[in-house]
């Protein structure tokens, strides 16, 4: 028998707190708090939905450079007649672009930076 698991995406940083708010802002979720000052949620309504991980000595991602391969970046998917108003939330709230071109399609993304460096993607819901 197999025991039920559940997974959830941890990002490490230096301010956990910053990082939680940055995605429950544009994720619509809330922040929960852990009994572990180091380790924050960010939940909605079916539950955790990220994470994130104070790392002492944190040195941000440097991709997309070259020498230095993406390890992992989080995908939010966004109904194409959103992604400017996803775009302007994300910027608002602190994301750095990384790769903003509009395609006007199906396969429209958009690659940005979070707060704390890591990468993530709006990409256009297929219809």
């Amino acid at each position: 028998m197999t025991v039920h698991k559940n997974a959830v995406l941890v990002l490490d940083c230096s301010e956990p707190e910053a990082l939680a708010e940055f995605y429950a802002g544009l994720l619509g979720a809330e922040v929960r708090l852990s009994k572990d000052p180091d380790y924050v949620e960010i939940t909605n309504e079916s539950g955790v939905c990220l994470a994130v991980h104070r790392e002492r000595d944190y040195i941000p991602p440097s991709w997309p450079r070259p020498e230095d391969s993406q390890q992992a970046h989080v995908r939010i998917m966004v109904a194409r007649h959103d992604m400017d108003e996803a775009e302007r939330e994300a910027v608002g709230l602190g994301a750095r672009p990384v790769d903003t071109k509009n395609n006007n399609g199906p396969r429209d993304t958009r690659t940005y930076s979070d707060p704390a460096g890591h990468s993530f993607t709006l990409a256009a819901i297929p219809e």
